[in-house]
């Protein structure tokens, strides 16, 4: 039985976009490829990671499985393609063929027997891809190798010997079909001869053995717009393989995985700074260097400043995917408690103690007055 997307994300079932987001972003970076070279299993564990939030990020994908446990109907179908029929293509298409066979085989009434093979389309290829936090944040553009299926260059994806060409089956006449009765139905099935192409090879390639298909390596650069997020996927158009008989090329489809960084996080279109300052400094106030995406700042943090006080920087953030309009930086302040005093620290803390009264830490009167109220 598959394992509940939502139990792999580890979120419950009313979780919002933004947390279904935070707990992908988690897992991917713990289970990504690159983190465990060689393990199978932690490997399957990314890919269904990757399924569980591609079905749940999608509202309408969502609905879908919220309903039925699945992304592809009621039917149970697989494939994890959303549609919007409840029965899907394949029983539309043995509804068409069975009602075509019924009145004189595989092309519909009147058409004269078994359909011609159709074109058929390439097959989509995936591709995962690791960029850097401000590559992320800025955009760029980066070299990856994609291995996809060609039409062979020999026999120009014939298949046949150069020289010859393929052909015509003379069992089904070239239609890829030889139709038989059964009482009073006619029904079509492939042909057995040619495996359904409607054409035999007599001397096949030497290249791609008969197939007219190889596998090449291609070097193509891809532009990754400003913004871009753990999850985020660009498609490709016709980067795919190559269609069959004609068909046109499926589509390549980029996963983007950004690395951590060592100073910012990101919380949606926000940077996140956290900057350590001493207990005195917060006391008596200072002005700080931060660092931002695009060097660094002066920032003056008033006397009195708490630990997790949070200064924002406007427009110092990463640039929305879809509007360009950047975020901020959020700069959190962490007040240090300092270790390892010397022996004149303490004695100056001491002092300090003595002479500081309840109106110098507000926060710490006020809580354990509530303290007090809450036993009384």
């Amino acid at each position: 039985m598959a394992q509940d997307f939502y139990e792999l994300l580890g979120v419950s079932r009313d979780a919002s976009d933004v947390e279904i987001k935070k707990a992908y972003r988690k897992l991917a970076q713990k289970y990504h490829p690159d983190k465990h070279s060689g393990s199978k299993e932690q490997e399957e564990k990314f890919k269904l990671i990757n399924e569980a939030y591609d079905a749940l990020k999608d509202p309408g994908r969502r609905a879908q499985y919220d309903r039925f446990g699945s992304v592809s109907g009621p039917a149970g179908g697989g494939g994890g393609g959303y549609q919007d029929s409840g029965y899907g293509s394949d029983f539309q298409d043995l509804f068409s063929e069975v009602f075509s066979d019924f009145f004189g085989g595989g092309g519909g009434p009147g058409r004269g027997g078994p359909r011609r093979p159709a074109p058929e389309r390439g097959a989509d290829l995936h591709y995962e891809l690791e960029i850097d936090f401000e590559e992320a944040a800025f955009g760029c553009e980066k070299q990856i190798n994609v291995q996809r299926t060609v039409n062979c260059e020999t026999c120009r994806g014939s298949g046949a010997k150069a020289g010859t060409q393929p052909e015509t089956c003379t069992t089904c006449g070239g239609r890829g079909q030889v139709a038989f009765q059964q009482g009073f139905l006619q029904i079509a099935r492939t042909c057995n001869a040619c495996h359904g192409r409607g054409a035999v090879i007599k001397e096949a390639c030497a290249d791609c053995r008969g197939h007219g298909k190889v596998r090449r390596t291609r070097d193509m650069g891809v532009k990754i717009p400003a913004g871009v997020d753990t999850g985020s996927r660009l498609r490709l158009m016709t980067e795919g393989d190559f269609g069959t008989r004609g068909g046109p090329p499926g589509d390549l489809y980029v996963s983007i995985f950004v690395k951590e960084h060592s100073i910012f996080s990101r919380e949606e279109n926000d940077v996140i700074c956290e900057v350590p300052i001493s207990f005195t400094a917060a006391a008596l106030g200072t002005e700080l260097e931060v660092p931002t995406l695009e060097g660094p700042v002066k920032l003056k943090v008033p006397a009195g400043t708490q630990s997790g006080k949070i200064f924002r920087l406007k427009h110092k953030g990463i640039a929305s995917v879809r509007s360009g309009r950047r975020g901020d930086e959020q700069v959190v302040i962490t007040v240090e408690t300092p270790t390892k005093l010397t022996s004149e620290q303490r004695e100056l803390l001491l002092q300090f103690a003595e002479v500081s009264g309840e109106e110098s830490t507000p926060l710490h009167r006020n809580f354990f007055s509530k303290v007090k109220d809450l036993f009384e």
